[in-house]
């Protein structure tokens, strides 16, 4: 384990090498553009007690995706948790030119998922650049605003928040506090073959023929901003079985609108999102399945694929008591709409909610207590689960700029 973190550490020691070699090229320090590189990032603890349960691979985040769908799934109530998987590490870079300014980053985290899920292992946040009003690499997508993430202790997020960091070509003819941003970004969908997993041949696979196609517009006003944003995809699902009974081909388009805004209220802050579209749900915080199986009529081999409906909900106020103490409270929910073809326990409804009190006693440390909430509701069978949890976190950031 310590040979392969040591590789990972080293692998990434050897990126930051190239990563500084790429933002001060030979032509730019020969013409005195004087580059400029940041290291920035912070080591975090989170510890706490999960009065209930959930899946033990996300056991330090709140997910109502991954509460039990049914009695003691994941064993019994109660559970101490602890780690650093939030800890980050990032590096930025600025040199001028005369088509604008370059920008690039490079950010890793600690928090697993995927093949990784449950562990403290790298895991790439942001590999993007920028020059002028184009972009490209690994970053936020245009579909999601990221000022609407609240001030928590808590890392995974609101459920109903758009949240999604996808590799993509980007151009941004409006920049500065009121922009515009059009993308082509990276396609990928899920599917819930529900109570017809085993009926569908291994043959039926899914095909992405054109990229995602994203776009925002913020309107920044003195009082805060209010952005629109929207997304539109193609989906497709393909029969290749070799003497199929019934082609179970199809195609469907996925949409998406949502409508996101921070309010400045003195030294408090409302965020605020509502979401809505067909087969998103892999650009939401928390949403398993684009698309489940609909067979209002016929047998059940002859349903067919169908967008799920998502609407997703966020209200968040973050308020500064004074400049050492503050507070976020808020609320948020994720609803989809789902078909018959979908298992009973399928994930429908997720709830979350918290409050915490923030102390930064001194510049770059801050540590506070969280009081989490998290509902999920399954399907049609009835089942609707609680859980509460107080988290402790302690968080030290470190930023240090060479030139500019």
């Amino acid at each position: 384990m310590k040979t392969r973190i040591y590789g990972q550490l080293l692998s990434v020691s050897l990126l930051a090498a190239a990563f500084w070699l790429m933002v001060s090229p030979p032509g730019a320090r020969a013409q005195d553009t004087k580059p400029q590189f940041t290291i920035y990032g912070f080591a975090m603890l989170d510890m706490g007690y999960d009065a209930k349960q959930n899946h033990p691979d996300w056991f330090d985040v709140m997910r109502p995706a991954k509460l039990p769908s049914y009695k003691n799934e994941f064993g019994t109530d109660g559970r101490w948790y602890s780690g650093v998987r939030q800890s980050r590490l990032g590096v930025k870079g600025s040199v001028p030119t005369d088509l604008g300014e370059l920008k690039t980053q490079f950010e890793f985290e600690m928090f697993g998922v995927g093949g990784d899920a449950g562990q403290t292992t790298i895991r790439l946040r942001h590999a993007y650049g920028e020059l002028g009003h184009f972009g490209a690499g690994q970053t936020w997508s245009p579909f999601m605003d990221i000022d609407v993430f609240p001030n928590s202790l808590e890392y995974w997020g609101p459920s109903g928040m758009v949240f999604f960091r996808n590799v993509q070509v980007r151009w941004m003819p409006i920049q500065g506090d009121t922009r515009m941003t059009i993308a082509l970004e990276r396609p990928g969908a899920s599917a819930d073959a529900g109570t017809y997993a085993e009926r569908i041949p291994k043959d039926v696979t899914g095909r992405f023929p054109a990229p995602d196609l994203s776009a925002e517009y913020r309107l920044g006003q003195p009082w805060g901003y209010v952005e629109a944003a929207g997304i539109v995809r193609y989906m497709v699902w393909d029969d290749n079985s070799p003497t199929p009974q019934r082609d179970l081909s199809g195609n469907a388009v996925g949409w998406g609108l949502n409508l996101s805004s921070n309010i400045k209220i003195s030294k408090d802050v409302l965020r605020l999102q509502v979401v809505y579209g067909q087969g998103i749900e892999n650009y939401m915080n928390e949403g398993p399945a684009d698309v489940g199986i609909d067979s209002t009529v016929g047998t059940p081999m002859s349903g067919k694929g169908k967008t799920l409906p998502v609407l997703g909900i966020v209200v968040f106020l973050d308020h500064t008591w004074n400049d050492k103490w503050s507070t976020s409270i808020g609320y948020s929910r994720v609803d989809i709409t789902t078909v018959n073809g979908q298992t009973a326990d399928a994930f429908k409804l997720g709830q979350y909610a918290l409050a915490n009190l923030l102390y930064t006693p001194v510049p770059n440390f801050m540590t506070g207590i969280e009081f989490q909430y998290g509902q999920r509701k399954n399907n049609s069978d009835g089942w609707k689960v609680d859980d509460f949890r107080i988290q402790f976190g302690a968080k030290f950031n470190f930023s240090q700029q060479i030139g500019g």
